[in-house]
């Protein structure tokens, strides 16, 4: 294990930890602030996620947007793959997909423009500690490569740390949303 890989362990170990009281406290009005943010870009393509372990739900902001345009969440569809995005509504059929997420019984791939990130960790700057398997990075890459993609970090704001260890493949993030509030990332 390299220096860099061990550093990012500890700290992912750390950030669970830290994540987990912030989980258990969490209540029914957490995605208030997504929902205020998503409700300035009605009708956008976007993807928020379906949460996993102790992850902050998106999921009412989600289904407040799916009555004004798409929204995805994100399917794995191979190791070292950019995530795809298939079409979801409160109502969808889901089935369990890797890593514990669940995915819709049937896919409807589109791109999204918006990307509702889950992550451990983060900083004022929009740096983001993930699992580290790269699926967010890869796929913010990608799409950023074909238009404009604004990626929104939502966390519980306990779970913002100072700083990170980045790499160079690290996709930063545009704007992070908290139950506390919205942190606009200057660069």
């Amino acid at each position: 294990m390299t220096d860099l890989a061990a550093v990012k362990g500890a700290a992912r170990k750390a950030a669970f930890a830290r994540r987990k009281p912030l989980f258990e406290g969490a209540t029914a009005a957490q995605a208030g602030y997504l929902s205020e943010v998503l409700a300035g870009y009605r009708g956008v393509a976007l993807s928020g996620f379906m949460p996993i372990r102790t992850e902050i739900d998106p999921r009412p902001a989600m289904a407040e947007a799916s009555a004004y345009g798409p929204v995805g969440v994100p399917v794995i569809t191979g190791p070292n793959q950019p995530l795809r995005f298939s079409s979801w509504t409160p109502q969808t059929a889901m089935i369990d997909g890797p890593f514990g997420a669940q995915v819709p019984a049937v896919d409807d791939f589109f791109e999204p423009e918006i990307v509702i990130v889950p992550l451990l960790s983060f900083t004022i700057n929009g740096d983001r500690l993930g699992y580290g398997g790269g699926f967010y990075d890869r796929t913010l890459e990608h799409l950023r490569g074909l238009r404009a993609t604004l990626a929104i970090g939502f966390a519980f704001a306990g779970q913002q740390v100072d700083a990170l260890l980045l790499e160079p493949t690290d996709q930063p993030l545009d704007l992070i949303v908290t139950e506390a509030g919205v942190i606009d990332v200057a660069r």
